[in-house]
């Protein structure tokens, strides 16, 4: 799998010949609307086995090895040409592709009243490259009973692909992670017994078998409250063969302030849970200043800290499926606007701007003057960005990723998902 950058002039038959493919395979790849308006700036995934490279000064055959992790002696065999003889630059040297690790890949599905028939066909497009499912979510209540989502077909849709049904368990109240009602469940034994209880029926019922804890707002004195709470449903869960999973905040140090942070005990959960996921996004938020949602650096320095409290094999690297459009100058109060990846470089080709990279967050990002003369700058997700996080889970051993959440397409990401890993069915 290759990811090309559009340059000045170029088009889908121009690009497709360099890389040995056809327009068509690349349109189909990356669902790309309308073939004719490239955005220069643009990622596209090209979709061949293996890749190319450009030689560029100073390289050789063995610096190009080191970066792609093969030998110069493979290198120099699968292109036909002698190991000791210098390349020349601009010289296409083929990249054979490189064994893939096995990886877990959760994503969140949000139904808003119902299921729309769009967020059941992104679910059902995104089903075979996952391992886990979470429809969001069931709300606590009160009294300890559960609201649930609608659901429609997705429990059919995970059988046939082999996908884990994850039961989400939030403390969501009047559309907000309420402080107030999670307190008194982690406090009020009556109340938890009746949710536990309520909890393990539901996914007996409806064929769950991850119940995973999305707390969120907690207390800092209910801390250690919470992590009880979780021994006892990872208890209640294992009596019936079910896993537990929780999420958690993007902390760097286990003393971190602030309601979302203070409560995720991460040595704590990490010893209970069966996998944690680390929501390591909404950096750039949408009532904050524009940014890279999920800029590399901040994402690696979480997951470092988090390596050092609980094994990588259970942790989930969160990612981000949608990017903001940012009215300028910000202005604290105001509301950025959320788009999918697929409709910010659609934006970016209506607005006839190029599309640049900022190589300090991995991420792209542009800017345009709306009809109302006013500036916007728009950060979002694209191949480039979604590569980078991916060579971070490969490099810090992680379980995998987990989206924040489908019914945003982004065709490029689920096919870097098969280029860079084996998806795990645990179904």
């Amino acid at each position: 799998m290759q990811i090309h950058v559009v340059e000045q002039g170029q088009t889908v038959r121009s690009i497709a010949e360099t890389y040995g493919s056809t327009a068509d395979e690349i349109v189909k790849a990356n669902e790309l609307p309308d073939p004719n308006n490239l955005v220069v700036g643009q990622a596209l995934v090209i979709p061949i086995v293996g890749s190319f490279y450009w030689v560029k000064p100073g390289d050789t055959l063995y610096t190009i090895g080191q970066r792609y992790q093969i030998s110069a002696a493979e290198l120099a065999r699968v292109n036909g040409i002698s190991q000791y003889r210098p390349l020349n630059v601009g010289q296409r040297l083929y990249i054979p592709p490189r064994p893939r690790r096995a990886a877990d890949f959760v994503a969140y599905a949000e139904p808003r009243r119902t299921v729309s028939p769009a967020l059941e066909e992104d679910v059902r497009k995104a089903a075979p490259h996952l391992t886990y499912l979470a429809p969001f979510s069931f709300r606590i209540n009160r009294d300890g009973t559960l609201t649930r989502p609608a659901l429609n077909n997705f429990a059919a849709i995970s059988k046939e692909n082999q996908v884990v049904m994850m039961l989400v368990v939030t403390n969501l109240e009047g559309g907000q992670f309420s402080t107030e009602l999670g307190s008194l469940v982690l406090n009020d034994m009556e109340i938890q017994n009746k949710l536990l209880d309520n909890i393990i029926a539901t996914a007996q019922e409806l064929g769950f078998r991850d119940i995973h804890f999305d707390m969120e707002a907690l207390p800092a004195e209910d801390r250690n409250a919470y992590a009880q709470f979780l021994r006892r449903a990872k208890a209640r869960a294992n009596e019936i063969g079910l896993m537990i999973s929780v999420a958690v905040a993007p902390k760097t140090r286990a003393d971190q302030p602030g309601k979302w942070y203070s409560a995720h005990d991460y040595r704590q959960i990490g010893a209970i849970a069966d996998f944690v996921v680390i929501m390591t996004y909404e950096w750039g938020y949408s009532g904050g200043p524009p940014m890279a949602v999920s800029p590399i650096g901040p994402v690696r320095r979480v997951l470092e800290y988090a390596i050092t409290e609980m094994p990588a094999d259970k942790i989930m690297m969160g990612q981000n499926l949608y990017g903001y459009d940012w009215t300028l100058p910000y202005e604290p109060g105001t509301t950025a606007k959320a788009l999918s990846a697929q409709a910010a470089v659609a934006l970016a080709a209506e607005q006839k701007v190029a599309i640049q990279y900022d190589y300090q967050s991995q991420a792209p990002f542009f800017e345009y003057t709306d009809d109302q003369g006013r500036r916007h700058q728009v950060w979002f997700e694209d191949a480039r960005s979604i590569q980078a996080k991916f060579n971070l889970v490969k490099q810090l051993g992680l379980r995998g990723v987990s989206y924040w959440k489908l019914g945003l397409p982004f065709p490029q990401n689920w096919l870097l998902i098969e280029s860079n890993f084996r998806v795990r069915k645990r179904a």
